[in-house]
């Protein structure tokens, strides 16, 4: 943590040889220490290198914070804990996007707007056929945004808050349709319509779960269940995805172009895919002979992964992990379906919190290890599970990418540090 020093130092000074630099201190409003070295370069002809970026801040945001040492996540600057309590999904969109939770008449004037566009285009309906029924719903998806700018050119170019607000009810409302069309391909469903007067969960549900002759109802706590997995997706600062959506966006890449990048980043099983891993762990466990023991002694060995534990940022609990395993067992209990693979979780994390191995190493449950539960509560099928998030995020990009856009920043261009051939010659084909 920052000592009283640093955080009212002004400069840090640099020692490379010979030569000496003075680099501006920057203090965030949660008592964060950065060392400015944008200049470093000019100064000094000396870049740094962090791999992975890892300990680099690459920007200064207002619109989410962590604190992984104490297990702390706030949407601009409201714990996540109190938003999961009492926000929905699309209050909790607004908030991240334009700064503040939104009046009642706010609220009203944007939930209209999402009735509004939350039919597609009816020529994009034939383009789901265009896909293999083998498809992945992610690489369907990140195609699919991307021919939303196709017909809906008039929101590329922004002049003003309206546009950028038309634009995100477009996005955040069309991407569960995009979403529910491509998992409906895939089966060989009928597509269904929207509902202009349904919430954003329950209209969600039913593009997912109807048909065109017969409409489903959906347990209130089922879409509360489903609400809060998209708010506790919502933002996360600067992951992988975000950071593609902001890098992208840097090139003055519209909203849709930079999104559907978000997509692409957030499909890798490293990122958005980790949910569908515990739950492939945990049937595994459950159709097998072996042991919750047996399976962290082979951890332990290096012989195992064990999926859901641990945390790129978090040192602590993962705050979203502590919510989520309190509603996924109300899920569970008001549907009358018990699931054994929650049992399974439940003596993993016990086995894991009770073990020095696992403390000492920071692994404690990340926001994937229930996520995957929940979700299959609630009826949704696992190859739709990173979708899932991709529409939870949408509000977190949204809200980076106008981020970018305000700040009118240069196009971002990281430096490297070439370890390569030196300079060489060509060699002629009869010389080699």
């Amino acid at each position: 943590m920052p000592t009283p020093a640093m955080l009212a130092a002004k400069t840090a000074e640099l020692t490379i040889g010979d030569c000496k630099t003075e680099l501006p201190v920057v203090v965030g409003t949660e008592q964060e220490v950065a060392v400015d070295i944008e200049k470093l370069r000019a100064e000094t002809g000396v870049i740094t290198l962090d791999d992975g970026y890892r300990n680099t801040g690459s920007v200064k945001s207002d619109i989410t914070f962590i604190n992984g040492e104490e297990g702390i996540l706030r949407y601009r600057g409201i714990p996540i804990e109190q938003l999961a309590e009492n926000s929905t999904f699309i209050e909790t969109a607004m908030l991240l996007i334009f700064g503040e939770l939104p009046s009642a008449d706010q609220f009203a004037h944007f939930r209209s707007l999402l009735s509004e566009h939350e039919m597609i285009h009816e020529a994009m309906r034939h383009s789901f056929l265009g896909f293999p029924a083998t498809g992945h719903p992610m690489a369907i998806l990140s195609s699919m945004i991307n021919t939303l700018s196709c017909y809906n050119t008039d929101v590329l170019e922004m002049d003003d808050e309206k546009d950028v607000e038309n634009a995100a009810a477009r996005l955040i409302s069309k991407i569960r349709t995009v979403a529910a069309y491509a998992y409906r391909t895939s089966q060989g469903l009928p597509l269904v319509y929207p509902e202009p007067e349904y919430s954003y969960c329950r209209n969600f549900m039913h593009l997912m779960f109807s048909s065109p002759t017969r409409q489903l109802e959906f347990d209130p706590d089922v879409l509360r269940a489903l609400s809060l997995f998209l708010i506790l997706h919502a933002d996360h600062e600067q992951n992988c995805s975000t950071s593609t959506v902001r890098m992208v966006a840097s090139s003055g890449a519209n909203l849709f172009a930079s999104c559907a990048a978000g997509v692409c980043a957030l499909w890798g099983p490293l990122h958005g895919g980790a949910n569908v891993a515990v739950i492939d762990q945990l049937q595994r466990i459950h159709h097998s002979d072996m042991s919750v023991p047996e399976l962290m002694e082979l951890v332990k060995q290096r012989k195992e992964k064990l999926y859901g534990f641990g945390h790129r940022v978090y040192r602590k609990y993962d705050p979203r992990a502590k919510i989520l395993r309190q509603h996924v067992t109300k899920v569970l209990d008001k549907l009358g379906k018990p699931d054994p693979l929650l049992d399974i979780a439940k003596e993993l994390e016990e086995v894991a919190l009770s073990d020095d191995f696992f403390v000492s190493r920071d692994l404690y449950p990340n926001v994937d290890f229930y996520s995957g539960i929940l979700l299959r509560a609630i009826g949704i099928p696992t190859n739709m599970y990173t979708v899932m998030f991709a529409i939870g995020r949408m509000p977190g990009w949204i809200a980076n990418w106008k981020e970018v856009r305000e700040a009118n920043s240069s196009i971002y261009r990281p430096r490297q540090v070439y370890t390569g051939q030196p300079k060489r010659d060509y060699v002629p084909f009869d010389q080699r």
